[in-house]
């Protein structure tokens, strides 16, 4: 809604300047979006006439004019067509400023010329001009153009919410100026026509829901080729609408003004009464911008006895519209509910006013008195007759008294307003109400669609008084520290613990490809998405897998040669029980070197075991063991399960050589994951002896058979092992000269200690001796 800020200043003139008037309706709930000048800032431009015109001697397209504009007549040089005598044009004069340029005396293929005589464009209020801008003829001259044209006029753009439609109007949005600035409403003066004639059209609702009140006039006499006044025009035009005829003109102007759509018709095209229907099937019509929508059943139309002649709400007829020619017009005026015109538009193409104004709510309360105001503005610019008001009309939209209670109003607000302050807010608002012990009964004006709980009251109560005005008071809120358990880490902790190992975090999207869960996780049934964002976004996931290698692939081909990423997200697992299981997961990937490069180690590309470490170390101080098993994503030889306290922890290994190629990686990271409800435990601190006494160290060396695992003979010693044994660790395997074949020889660290005492030798030797003996009766091991 764009308007004039000194149009909405004929109706009510609060002493406020542009920007606090503009705040003002903002802060009521009603964006000002942009204030924009009616003309770009120029000086000593004053209206002249000129008194003669004369070709210039040396120029075939410039010609010299005596003009008037003051006490002097002045000598200039003008190059526009449509230079007359007695045509009153604006003069700037020496030292005026214009945008873009200076004015001075020049001298112009000989002739000295004493200004410049303008186009709009030169005024910089038009964008393209053929020719000088002509002023009214009883423009004075000297007098300031700037002040004649009212260029000093500023240009609201509003941006009204879609429920405020009755804000699509200068009179609405003065009644809200009014209403918060306590200055005086002045609404313009509509009088009744004087029915001069007993001409009337009769009109029949066959459509009721979707229009229940229509009214219409027949004007006979009318000069539909009379100049739409200037005051007018530029109205219009500072509110976006271009100026087409005077009738056209002032249906546009009351439409801006009071809020109301209205339409003319031709009435000598029309055949017959008028009829609101709905359209045939393959009815056609074709409306004022020339084109032939399809309508059919559903939409609604303005119809003579013969055929359509209005799309209703929209846009009229080609066939019935006004042209010069015409002498006789009906003018409608009407209430389409906003159900009925609501989305046509977006159906059509294309959009109007008058559509924008239906589909949001018009005051069906003044649909009368929007066609008196036409009718009297037609009547004194083009002349003719007026007929009497034919109205048709049904049952229009209730408006029903809602209940406002003064105790409500404070426990919503947070603040008390006594009953005087709500009863002048309401009076403000032009709303009719009663109240009693506390409570009101407030029947909405029909112009506003918008009201209709108690809640929607006490937001106009809170409009009006002020939203700045409310304090924000904060709530008295307890401040109670939560348990923080010691046996639980938290995200932000393990995300330390891994960015402390080199690793680097990413976010990634829990949409992914539904090739990833076949590759990374052998899911053929993944959570599918009913309406994706994308086709390679179709599924959950059920791993973090596919993220990691998508977002190592992106810094691969960016040149990145050792990358280390971590990710702490959801995933999403197939239903179980009626349920989606919702696992939180803690996934990693490293690639390239072991070490950043450095002089102090030689190069070598990260491998199993550096993971495992960084995995250790982040279930520290739990211990965590590792089972060799086979995974989708994993190569099948280097791949193993995590168990940490007798549970199921995650994952581990190299991926697999052949989505290593599939995602063209040059060579193979490691990845992990792990249950993130699993790694954020951790043991209790408990305190432990420090022994003071010197440690014993004992080897042991043993061939095993190759299938047997390493950690299933390190898990047998430690659940073996004697008290004074501190610690069992593999430290060498061997495969070679003087092992059998099929067999691996284990060497194993034991250290022993005790925290009060010296160990004898012989409770070392006895100790050892036990884990011998598990050795060869547990596993069958030949000791070396």
């Amino acid at each position: 809604m764009k308007f004039s800020e000194n149009w909405l200043r004929t109706f009510v003139n609060p002493a406020l300047s542009t920007e606090d008037l503009a705040r003002a309706i903002t802060m009521a709930g009603v964006e000002v979006e942009t204030i924009e000048a009616a003309a770009p800032p120029f000086d000593q431009v004053v209206a002249g006439e000129i008194l003669n015109v004369e070709r210039h001697p040396d120029a075939d397209r410039l010609s010299v004019c005596q003009v008037g504009a003051g006490a002097q007549p002045l000598t200039i040089v003008c190059g526009a067509p449509n230079a007359r005598a007695g045509m009153r044009v604006p003069v700037a004069m020496p030292g005026a400023r214009l945008p873009g340029k200076a004015i001075r005396v020049a001298r112009v293929r000989g002739v000295e010329s004493h200004g410049m005589l303008c186009s709009a464009q030169d005024l910089g209020i038009a964008g393209d001009a053929d020719g000088l801008l002509a002023l009214p003829n009883g423009a004075e001259p000297g007098r300031d153009v700037r002040e004649l044209l009212d260029l000093d006029d500023q240009l609201l753009i509003l941006k009204p919410t879609p429920n405020r439609g009755d804000c699509l109007s200068l009179l609405g949005v003065a009644r809200e100026v009014a209403a918060v600035t306590g200055a005086p409403l002045r609404t313009p003066e509509i009088r009744a026509a004087r029915v001069s004639v007993t001409d009337r059209l009769a009109v029949t609702l066959d459509a009721p829901q979707a229009c229940p009140r229509y009214c219409g006039r027949v004007v006979r006499g009318v000069n539909a080729r009379a100049a739409t006044p200037e005051w007018m025009v530029r109205r219009l035009e500072r509110s976006g609408i271009r100026s087409i005829s005077a009738v056209v003109d002032i249906t546009n102007y009351v439409m801006l003004e009071l809020g109301q759509p209205l339409h003319a018709f031709d009435a000598a095209k029309l055949e017959g009464g008028i009829r609101v229907r709905v359209a045939r099937p393959e009815e056609k019509l074709t409306l004022l911008n020339g084109t032939i929508p399809g309508i059919g059943p559903g939409w609604l139309v303005i119809a003579d006895e013969k055929k359509a002649v209005a799309l209703a709400g929209i846009m009229g007829g080609l066939d019935t519209a006004v042209a010069d020619a015409t002498r006789d017009l009906f003018l409608e005026s009407a209430f389409f509910a906003p159900d009925a015109i609501a989305g046509r538009t977006r159906t059509l193409g294309f959009g109007s006013d008058s559509a924008y104004r239906f589909e949001r709510g018009v005051d069906f309360g003044a649909t009368p008195a929007a066609l008196e105001r036409a009718t009297q503005l037609i009547m004194e610019i083009c002349g003719g007759s007026a007929g009497p008001i034919t109205e048709a009309r049904v049952h229009l939209p209730p408006r029903e008294p809602v209940r406002l209670r003064l105790k409500r109003v404070e426990r919503v607000l947070g603040i008390r307003m006594e009953r005087g302050q709500v009863s002048d807010i309401l009076r403000r608002l032009r709303f009719e109400f009663s109240s009693a012990e506390g409570e009101f009964r407030v029947t909405p004006p029909t112009h506003r669609f918008d009201l209709a709980l108690e809640e929607d009251l006490i937001e106009e109560l809170a409009r009006i008084h002020g939203y700045d005005r409310i304090p924000a008071a904060t709530p008295p809120t307890p401040a109670t520290l939560l348990p923080v358990p010691e046996t639980r880490r938290d995200a932000a902790a393990l995300r330390t613990v891994l960015v402390h190992r080199d690793y680097q975090e990413i976010v990634s999207y829990s949409f992914v490809d539904a090739a990833w869960e076949r590759d990374f996780a052998g899911n053929t049934a993944p959570v599918a998405l009913a309406n994706p964002i994308a086709s390679q976004m179709s599924v959950m996931r059920s791993t973090l897998a596919g993220s990691l290698v998508n977002a190592l692939a992106h810094n691969v081909s960016r040149r990145q040669p050792r990358v280390r990423l971590f990710e702490i997200g959801r995933c999403f697992l197939p239903a179980a029980e009626g349920a989606y299981p919702q696992p939180v997961r803690v996934g990693g990937i490293a690639y390239g070197d072991a070490l950043p490069e450095q002089w102090g180690a030689p190069r070598r590309p990260v491998d199993f075991f550096d993971v495992k470490a960084d995995v250790e170390a982040l279930l520290a101080p739990r211990a965590a063991r590792f089972r060799r098993h086979p995974h989708p994503a994993l190569h099948p030889g280097k791949s193993a399960v995590i168990e940490c306290g007798g549970e199921y922890a995650g994952w581990i290994g190299e991926l697999h050589p052949t989505w290593q190629q599939r995602y063209d990686l040059p060579g193979a990271p490691v990845l992990f994951e792990l249950e993130f409800e699993v790694v954020s435990g951790t043991a209790l601190p408990a305190y432990t002896d420090i022994s003071r006494l010197p440690v014993v160290r004992r080897d042991i060396a043993a061939e095993v058979d190759e299938a047997l695992d390493c950690q299933a003979v390190l898990d047998g010693l430690l659940n073996r092992r004697p008290p004074i044994v501190t610690e069992i660790g593999v430290f060498d395997i061997y495969r070679g000269t003087g092992v059998e074949n099929g067999k691996k020889s284990l060497a194993f660290r034991v250290l022993l200690q005790d925290t009060h005492r010296t160990l004898t030798d012989a409770e070392v030797d006895s100790a050892v001796s036990q884990l011998r003996d598990v050795l060869r009766q547990e596993f069958s091991a030949k000791l070396r």
